[in-house]
């Protein structure tokens, strides 16, 4: 085919043909395509008319050149008017033509509209638009999932930090606290605290003062102290460059209190504010638990003014113990004291204010005293104590109710007389083991009623029995038969066979730890020794001690 054949042929077509060399140059163009764009003639230089998309023209003139078939493509020129004119075209080497250069016949077609492939092409724009907007907003949507998720956890490690707080009373219970719920809190590896003991516990005297142990935490002694080498860990932990050490300053009441140390991995770091109002937390539980430490040493050392000396007799094993009913104020309404009528006659007496606390421990030292001054005088008689013990209740506290049981030993015939004034009664255990109860002899509380009747009982006790005079607080259980109590008391006993009275308290005393108790609790137990030992010797006094104590050494920084 010839140029000429080509024009005569392309002049008839209704849509835009070109006839170019592979450097753009137009080498025949047919009246349509001048009809769309003038410029589009021969001798023009295509990639000029078609400048903004050169790039692609000059992609799509490669590909045409080397295929004999016609090939899709797209042509934008602009207009003498300056208005872009946008052409469908497929373009193929024109292999008829024996130029210097090789050629490219072009068909094309002008988009507009109407035209079914701009259709299409904009309804898969307008899709595949659709499909982003859609992908993006799944990809948001699983963000926010996630940082929901992990908002929520959370939430949820802080309220299980701020509940283990709020249940934890001493400082003990509020470190335990701080090391087993505060990591995961932060997201920590760890949580130390580093406390300024002396701003957390007043000092009760200026010799008063708290005892330090090297370490970064509070150690409470009856749980196991952290051996060397589990320190020797947490340091390597702490050295350890994955690890990094922020640290929060713990203040309450305007009182710097110490600082909690966060280690963490550096991409885990805790937010600032998160980090402060945890430290927040800390600082008032911490400030919480020492103003309860110092009320508690306080009301220690006045249950100990309280409670009297036991004097130490010759040939006999004495001791008492004491333990608190309420967890608020470690005082009560309970009192026991040992009273040396005479070189053959001892006074055992134990009782129980109703009610615990301070008001309570005020009435119980009174009656503790009246008690000594009335045993001094009417001591041999168990009934006549009773009876003067409720004329100065009576008198003194017409309001009040106590019980009381006092007994009387004699070295000589070494027979107990008791009477009971509705107090629990008195367990006398064998050597054996065995066990009995002096259940006789009772009658009403002091106080209520004016004009009681108390009677007195006689029994002998064997060589190496013990007498355990208690209140009803060891025995008595919310929801639970008094019977039950007594039978459990009476089990107990066959197992402290053996044990000194010092040992037989603590084993009474501590038999239910997991059990809450209802009331105060004290215990009174003494052997008695053969009736040829020596009479009774005041010595000097030792003093008696309060129930479960518990040693807390605090760290400071």
């Amino acid at each position: 085919m010839s140029l000429g054949l080509f024009q005569a042929i392309a002049r008839l077509l209704p849509n835009p043909v070109l006839l170019c060399t592979a450097d753009g140059q137009i080498l025949a163009a047919n009246p349509a395509a001048t009809r769309f764009v003038t410029h589009l003639r021969a001798g023009a230089d295509l990639f000029r008319l078609a400048a903004e998309d050169s790039d692609l023209l000059r992609l799509h003139m490669a590909h045409w050149l080397r295929s004999g078939d016609p090939l899709p493509g797209s042509l934008t020129v602009r207009d003498p008017g300056g208005h872009l004119v946008r052409f469908r075209c497929h373009g193929a080497r024109a292999i008829w033509w024996d130029g210097p250069q090789p050629a490219v016949q072009l068909h094309m077609t002008r988009l507009d509209h109407t035209d079914q492939f701009v259709v299409l092409s904009q309804q898969v724009r307008a899709l595949n638009r659709e499909i982003a907007f859609r992908r993006a907003t799944e990809a948001e949507r699983e963000r926010l999932l996630c940082a929901e998720k992990k908002a929520r956890l959370r939430l949820q490690r802080l309220y299980r930090l701020t509940a283990a707080l709020a249940s934890a009373a001493t400082l003990a219970e509020v470190a335990q606290a701080v090391q087993e719920t505060a990591p995961a809190a932060l997201n920590a590896t760890g949580v130390d605290l580093q406390l300024h003991s002396r701003r957390l516990i007043p000092s009760l005297e200026p010799t008063d003062t708290l005892l330090a142990l090297a370490g970064d935490t509070w150690t409470d002694l009856d749980q196991r102290i952290p051996s060397a080498p589990d320190r020797a860990a947490q340091g390597e932990e702490a050295a350890s460059p994955d690890v990094t050490t922020v640290r929060a300053l713990l203040e309450a009441d305007s009182v710097d209190l110490g600082s909690l140390l966060v280690r963490h991995r550096p991409q885990d770091g805790p937010e600032p504010e998160h980090l402060t109002a945890v430290a927040q937390q800390v600082a008032q539980a911490v400030r919480r638990a020492g103003l309860y430490e110092h009320e508690h040493r306080v009301a220690e050392r006045l249950q100990l003014s309280l409670l009297p000396r036991l004097p130490a007799i010759s040939g006999f094993d004495l001791a008492g113990c004491y333990a608190a009913g309420t967890d608020q104020v470690k005082v009560g309404g309970d009192w026991y004291d040992v009273h040396l009528l005479d070189d053959d006659h001892i006074g055992l007496t134990i009782g129980d204010v109703a009610g615990h606390g301070l008001a309570e421990a005020a009435v119980m030292a009174q009656i503790s005293a009246g008690l000594r001054s009335i045993a001094m005088r009417r001591g041999h008689h168990p009934a006549a104590v009773l009876h003067e013990l409720n004329d100065f209740v009576g008198r003194y506290h017409p309001d009040l109710m106590a019980t009381a049981c006092y007994v009387v030993f004699n070295r000589r015939t070494h027979t107990l007389r008791y009477a009971r004034a509705g107090h629990p009664p008195p367990l006398v255990i064998s050597a054996d083991g065995t066990s009995r109860y002096l259940d006789q002899a009772l009658a009403p509380p002091v106080g209520p009623v004016q004009e009681a009747a108390y009677c007195e009982v006689a029994v002998d006790v064997r060589d190496g029995d013990t007498l355990l005079l208690y209140t009803d607080g060891l025995i008595e259980r919310r929801g639970e038969n008094l019977d039950i109590g007594l039978g459990r008391l009476r089990a107990l006993a066959h197992t402290g066979v053996g044990l000194t009275a010092a040992a037989l308290c603590d084993l009474f005393l501590s038999h239910q730890p997991g059990t809450e108790f209802p009331d105060d609790r004290a215990l009174l137990a003494i052997t008695f020794p053969t009736p040829e030992l020596p009479a009774a010797r005041p010595a000097a006094g030792q003093r008696t001690t309060l129930s479960q104590p518990r040693t807390l050494i605090l760290e400071q920084p």
